[in-house]
């Protein structure tokens, strides 16, 4: 007798589930494959790194838009934050442009571009990407929920090191020092905090700078009236403003080439005073946009975004700020608005046009990298539950919050309202920009004596010539903090103070679950009832242990006389990797006896992976599970031979048994790491597929419990979540006090419950009420 095993885990969704790079490469759509599968081939192929030429054109081409807006709006505004109180000396823009050169050569390319795009996590960019890394290589993470069958998946990648070398010991150095693991997440905040600010005064200043020029032709118009013009076109923009370059350059003054020699900026800064070493200030505004850069690389492959750059964005650059310091060169007492006064007056408009329209890309493309470092944050469990809105079908990367869409709105209103002028805003802005990059250099540190095994003569020449350039343009902006600087500065402190009070508060949370659960002896002796009354129907109890009973269920069985006839403990986890793959995402073992009817799911998710409607959480939770019992039942005769661990599961002595009932213990042995469910089956399958097992005597005790758990389902499935609400002590200090009775309370009141991210149903839903003191 056959009996059919059918596994339809992560069979056909791929594109839901799969690599955020598919959001940019619906290259073609005449083709005849659908949207999907045409994503998935590129995305195949880059993986593979099989695709063409031209593809790889076309992807360059793409990135502009998405990865270069910000980057390639800077020569709106550059030279008028630089010489804010006018030029005195001509021979100083010489050495302002020789600045801006090496500053777009040291900076975007050199650092950005061909050295930290490479320390992308599967493609993903940004500061939370980087931490993922490293939380992966060294056991950083300051939420001990990590076991080693999250080490097993396909996605987590890691390298194993040599006792004795120095990524050892710095791997020791860090795991040994809680203060250690808290500094390292701080820095990641501040870093991340630095590009939310980044998403606010992005719109402030490139719309700005680029509807003032409206005042070069009507001068009276007022900045309320400006209109925003749609047409993104950021490719026209390179090409007229490296086009307008050229032409002043061979119009006014083709000898400011000879700013490509550094010997001028020796000579800029020999000439003294004080203006110009704060005029590095400005001269940074040339290199903003790179943290967008890194934190939008996950919608293409790095060779397109490399490409993109050397080939197009770094020429145009060069060629736009050496045209406006040739038109200044003859017209000094332009510098307010040396872009639109240097533009020939038959292009005017359609430049004028291009430029607003380049700004709002540049505008969008901080905003988007603003929601994905949200998404990544809620992940990490460093951010309050907000609504994140899958905006397509086909493409994971393509979301949207609406709460962080509102909160940058105000801010960014607020922040154009209330600076007297465009000035301002560019100290605020060069503010912000300097420490996201002295943050990504500290990290590239760690990333590469940690993930790439560098030398560490290497690591420490990287950090040396980073930080001597960031030191320097930092202790320049550090001059107008008083100018508009700290705006930056007390934005990105409140969200620091949210970020990291949340995740105090979810790491005390976890620490009393782990404090408090229940030991399996005593569920044990309970026996079978666990001396309740067993009704008809599943509960399924949300928990945030992996192993171990919570102490939820205790309190809820304590208080009432009847429970479920099947209780599956629910852990949903959220692990540093980008994706968890569908056929990977549920760990199922049992819990006690067979006739306790107690199972454990472990649901598994990636920083990039979505919990969405049309998921179906709670089918494919019952479909692993009842291929768990099938799997167990055709086990029950195996012995731990070599063919039982090609399996891919182990079975071990539960750790919460009771010692000294050594027989009793062998009888309810789990299978505590079936760390991927299809994998047992058809470890390359990703459609749905057919197995066919044989023997009936193996087979009848798993279908007589799958009959038994379908025949509870069709009672009713409870879902039974904690409401845990979190206090301090008395004895507590204030600052604690605050911190957990007004801050945390107010963002756990504010925030989505747990129920509305599942999609759990309102008459499914039981709270159970709980309060424990910090």
């Amino acid at each position: 007798m056959a009996a059919r095993v059918e596994s339809s885990i992560g069979g056909g969704e791929i594109d839901e589930e799969g690599d955020e790079r598919g959001s940019m490469w619906d290259l073609d759509q005449s083709l005849d494959q659908p949207m999907d599968e045409e994503a998935g081939r590129l995305r195949n192929m880059y993986r593979e790194k099989k695709f063409s030429a031209f593809l790889l054109l076309q992807l360059s081409f793409q990135s502009l838009g998405v990865v270069y807006g910000d980057l390639g709006t800077s020569p709106l505004y550059v030279f008028y934050n630089t010489f804010p109180r006018g030029i005195k000396d001509p021979e100083d823009i010489i050495g302002a442009l020789s600045l801006i050169i090496y500053s777009l050569t040291l900076i975007p390319l050199l650092k950005y571009v061909f050295v930290v795009c490479k320390a992308n996590d599967n493609g993903q960019g940004g500061t939370f990407a980087l931490y993922s890394l490293l939380c992966r290589h060294a056991k950083v993470s300051t939420i001990p929920n990590q076991h080693r069958t999250d080490e097993e998946l396909t996605t987590y990648s890691r390298t194993t090191f040599h006792e004795r070398s120095f990524a050892a010991k710095t791997k020791r150095w860090l795991e040994n020092g809680t203060s250690r693991k808290n500094a390292l997440l701080i820095l990641v905040l501040v870093g991340t905090c630095m590009v939310i600010g980044d998403g606010i005064l992005t719109p402030a200043i490139s719309v700005l700078s680029a509807a003032g020029g409206l005042r070069v032709n009507l001068p009276h118009i007022n900045n309320d009236r400006v209109g925003w013009l749609f047409a993104p076109i950021v490719f026209l923009w390179f090409l007229f403003i490296a086009s307008i370059g050229m032409f002043n350059i061979w119009k006014h003054d083709p000898s400011v080439l000879k700013a490509f020699s550094p010997v001028y900026i020796f000579r800029y800064f020999k000439r003294g005073g004080q203006d110009r070493w704060t005029s590095l200030g400005g001269i940074m505004l040339s290199i903003t946009g790179i943290e967008a850069l890194f934190a939008d690389l996950s919608h293409f492959p790095v060779s397109a975004v490399q490409f993109a750059f050397t080939v197009i964005v770094f020429p145009c650059l060069l060629l736009a700020y050496s045209g406006q310091a040739a038109y200044l060169r003859k017209y000094p007492h332009h510098v307010e608005d040396a872009f639109y006064q240097s533009i020939p007056k038959r292009v005017y408009w359609p430049m004028f046009i291009i430029a607003t329209a380049a700004a709002i890309v540049a505008s969008q493309a901080t905003i988007s990298a603003t929601f994905s470092l949200i998404k990544q944050a809620l992940a990490h469990g460093c951010f309050p539950r907000v609504k994140v809105v899958h905006t397509s079908r086909k493409f994971l990367g393509q979301i949207y919050v609406p709460d962080i869409n509102w909160i940058l709105m105000i801010l960014c209103i607020a922040v154009t309202a209330g600076f007297k002028n465009q000035n301002q805003i560019g100290n605020a802005y060069g503010t912000a920009v300097v420490i996201v990059m002295l943050v990504t250099t500290l990290l590239m540190m760690l990333i590469m004596i940690l993930v790439w095994r560098c030398h560490w003569v290497l690591v420490l020449l990287f950090t040396l010539l980073s930080l001597v350039v960031e030191c320097t343009y930092f202790s320049a902006v550090l001059f107008k903090v008083n100018q508009g600087g700290w705006v930056p500065l007390v934005i990105a402190a409140a969200f620091l103070v949210i970020m990291y009070v949340w995740h105090y508060g979810t790491l005390k949370r976890y620490e009393f679950e782990m404090h408090s659960k229940v030991s399996m002896a005593w569920i044990l002796g309970l026996g079978p009832s666990l001396g309740l009354v067993r009704v008809p129907g599943i509960g399924l109890v949300y928990t945030e242990l992996a192993s171990g009973v919570p102490h939820i269920f205790s309190h809820f069985i304590t208080n009432l006389p009847a429970t479920h006839s099947v209780v599956i403990f629910v852990c949903v986890k959220n692990l540093p990797v980008y994706t968890v793959p569908q056929e990977e995402r549920f760990l199922v073992k049992r819990i006690g006896p067979k006739n306790f009817h107690m199972f454990r799911c472990v649901a598994r998710y990636g920083y990039r992976d979505l919990h969405k409607k049309d998921d179906d959480f709670e089918k494919r939770l019952f479909e692993s599970l009842f291929l768990f019992l099938r799997l167990e039942s055709m086990m029950e005769g195996c012995s731990d031979s070599e063919d039982y661990s090609v399996c891919g599961s182990q079975q071990r002595q539960s750790r919460d048994g009771v010692n000294g009932n050594g027989n009793e213990i062998r009888n309810v042995s789990t299978f505590d790491t079936f760390d991927s469910i299809e994998s047992v089956i058809a470890p390359t399958t990703t459609k749905r597929t057919s197995h066919t097992v044989t023997g009936s005597s193996q087979m009848s005790g798993g279908g007589d419990e799958v009959e038994f758990i379908n025949g509870c389902r069709d009672a009713g499935v409870v879902h039974i979540m904690g409401n845990t609400v979190v206090r301090a002590r008395r004895e507590a200090r204030f600052y604690k006090r605050i911190a957990i009775d007004y801050v945390y309370a107010f963002l756990r009141k504010i925030c989505r419950e747990n129920s509305a991210i599942f999609n759990v149903p309102q008459e499914s839903l039981l709270n159970v009420g709980q309060i424990f003191y910090v």
